[in-house]
């Protein structure tokens, strides 16, 4: 069940009628002018799919301020500094719950970063598997327009939301895409740019596998990704929302909550080192 959790995630970590599929925010390309309003969902789904596959190649490094409450932060509430590095992220806790940090817990904070930064070999190690998490979610994000079906975009303001539902023809292979393939929902596609701005799943009925000896998501499951548009080519993401409930091998529960939002979002060095990161975060 590892992958499913970052494949759902990452959907979103993962789109007036007239849009210029060109040069500006968010695109590139050749100027030519498309009638969104003439294309089918799974039209415009491969086109949502190759200007997010486009944008991978120019995007940029950002450091931002977070504020999360998960099974990551023993359910509180996490306010941290983060900066992107091309290694990871670096993140630097500075509240609570809302309270700041008290001085001994904020001076041993320091001191886990500092050693980020002085150790940058053991940093990226341990990063190293939360970036193959993040190749799985672009891989499970290939898999829409195989798994599902997709109706008619409808307009929404300056927006295009696509509704979909599992593809009955497809059989998908592995523990993951049973789960993620059992899922409805749509995707908000943002009508200038062709970019993602909103995606949200949901499991409408119990999904047993394995006879439910192996797992068993509850109905009513779900996750949401919100992303806004930053600068140039770069969407980030600004809202997580993530609820599963049910039960793996053994009777085990699962469960997975994350609430997080993204702001103050400021571009720093593309190549900035992991001790320069560190020293950006303790120093904004």
């Amino acid at each position: 069940m590892k992958y499913f959790w970052t494949g759902v995630v990452g959907l979103g970590l993962v789109f007036g009628p007239w849009v210029r599929v060109a040069g500006g925010s968010g695109g590139a390309g050749g100027g030519q002018e498309v009638n969104v309003a003439q294309l089918d969902g799974k039209s415009l789904m491969a086109m949502v799919a190759s200007r997010e596959n486009e944008a991978t190649t120019h995007r940029g490094r950002y450091m931002y301020l977070s504020v999360e409450r998960s099974d990551r932060t023993g359910g509180h509430e996490w306010t941290e500094r983060v900066a992107e590095t091309a290694w990871g992220k670096v993140r630097y806790l500075i509240a609570e719950d809302g309270q700041p940090l008290a001085a001994d817990r904020l001076a041993s904070e320091r001191t886990r970063i500092e050693d980020e930064g002085k150790n940058p070999e053991i940093f990226k190690q341990e990063e190293a598997g939360k970036m193959e998490d993040e190749q799985h979610a672009r891989q499970m994000m290939a898999l829409l327009p195989k798994a599902f079906l997709f109706d008619q975009p409808q307009s929404e303001g300056g927006f295009w939301r696509i509704n979909f539902h599992p593809n009955p023809q497809y059989q998908p292979s592995g523990m993951e895409e049973k789960v993620l393939h059992a899922m409805s929902g749509s995707v908000l596609v943002d009508g200038k740019s062709i970019r993602t701005h909103e995606l949200e799943g949901r499991m409408p009925q119990d999904l047993s596998i394995g006879f439910g000896m192996l797992a068993t998501i509850h109905a009513g499951s779900n996750f949401s990704t919100v992303r806004d548009h930053i600068d140039g080519y770069d969407w980030k993401t600004t809202l997580v929302h993530t609820d599963i409930n049910g039960k793996a091998l053994f009777l085990k529960t699962v469960a997975r909550k994350q609430e997080a939002k993204h702001t103050e979002f400021k571009r720093i060095p593309e190549g900035i080192s992991v001790a320069d990161a560190v020293k950006m975060v303790e120093a904004d």
